[in-house]
């Protein structure tokens, strides 16, 4: 077994194709499949389900894939720890945040890289659901979500900041806004499938009060978009205020009950843990305590 031949094997379960995998991959679509016969020849088992096309994966494969994303994670993490301790810390972290949380993201990733310049980070912005899914398929080093609220499973924590809330509208007042009259204004919110609006939704209800927003998006720049417009108002935590984003955007706490989420770092719960994550967990503990 090689480790090109699991490379293959994930690759093709990531794409469902034969010629995108092997694209994918960079070879050709026979060398692909001749690495996975090989594969298959040592394991003693069949991976892949052929028909005139790509018919999916059998269990034996499903589970083959499995162990494949530990191990080829694994050994890109070897390969950036043995490469710190011949000096600078270099390779790519990928790290997914909940939309919320970027502004928290760009203060994390600044710290991180101003330490390790040679250190590249891929930032994406996904659901808590997304995050966790990806984490546990060694497709993201960390994330950066809420703790408290739908915790993940399997992960270690490291706390950022807490999360609070305001009202903000286009040219409206500061003075504290309670959740039950939140509700009553046009609003435009994030998408039912993210944590934020259901944790939105769970204070309208301690409320006794039910929000119906007019607009839905899953970005945050939307947001601010129809909120410019004068006609909606939003609801974000008081972070996103401290943007180029929001300038000229007035925010208003809200009260009655008075919510805060805690948002942090999570990796999944193994050991070893490579370098540029023991870096980006440094990172994290450093903003937390300025925060």
């Amino acid at each position: 077994m090689v480790l090109r031949q699991l490379e293959y094997l994930v690759a093709l379960a990531r794409e469902r194709h034969f010629g995108r995998a092997a694209a994918a991959c960079y070879v050709s679509q026979p060398a692909l499949s001749e690495g996975l016969r090989r594969l298959e020849d040592e394991l003693g088992v069949p991976l892949v389900r052929r028909e005139r096309s790509y018919a999916g994966l059998t269990p034996e494969g499903e589970r083959v894939v499995a162990w494949a994303l530990q191990i080829l994670a694994d050994c890109d993490g070897l390969r950036d720890d043995l490469a710190a301790l011949r000096g600078a810390l270099t390779g790519r972290l990928r790290l997914g945040a909940i939309p919320t949380t970027l502004p928290i993201a760009s203060a994390l990733t600044s710290t991180l890289c101003a330490e390790h310049p040679q250190l590249s980070v891929t930032v994406q912005s996904l659901s808590s659901i997304e995050i966790e899914r990806r984490l546990h398929a060694f497709e993201l080093d960390a994330g950066i979500t809420y703790l408290d609220n739908e915790p993940l499973a399997g992960v270690r924590t490291q706390p950022l900041a807490p999360e609070r809330y305001v009202l903000v509208t286009a040219g409206g007042g500061t003075d504290p806004v309670r959740w039950s009259e939140a509700a009553t204004r046009p609003l435009c919110l994030l998408t039912p499938d993210m944590q934020n609006r259901r944790i939105l939704d769970a204070a309208f209800a301690r409320a006794g009060a039910h929000a119906t927003p007019q607009v839905e998006a899953d970005s945050v720049p939307v947001l601010f978009g129809h909120v410019r417009t004068g006609r909606w108002a939003t609801i974000l935590p008081a972070t996103w205020l401290d943007g180029d984003d929001a300038t000229g955007l007035a925010a208003a706490p809200l009260v009655e009950p008075a919510i805060e989420q805690r948002v942090g770092v999570v990796v999944l719960d193994r050991d070893p843990v490579s370098s540029a994550t023991r870096a980006l967990l440094d990172a994290a503990r450093a903003i937390s305590r300025d925060t």
